[in-house]
């Protein structure tokens, strides 16, 4: 499929600056460690909200950035 590998770049380029965004904001809330290791959890969460549609890095780094603060909420309770 022409272009296809130019797609795929892009979405690795994308979910790398999403997730710099949403990890940068989460360390400093200190809702995740401030190490190197990725966050699996967070980096699932930006792969299904671009399979989803969403191109946009701010948008995905927000949207990413409140489910996982609402998912953290919800297995803080249970």
């Amino acid at each position: 499929m022409p272009g296809g590998r130019g797609l795929q770049a892009m979405n690795v380029e994308l979910v790398s600056d999403a997730y710099a965004i949403a990890a940068n904001y989460l360390r400093r809330s200190g809702a995740i460690p401030d190490t190197l290791v990725t966050n699996e959890r967070l980096l699932e969460i930006i792969i299904k909200l671009i399979q989803h549609g969403e191109f946009n890095k701010i948008r995905l780094a927000n949207k990413a950035i409140a489910q996982f603060e609402t998912q953290s909420e919800a297995r803080a309770v249970a």
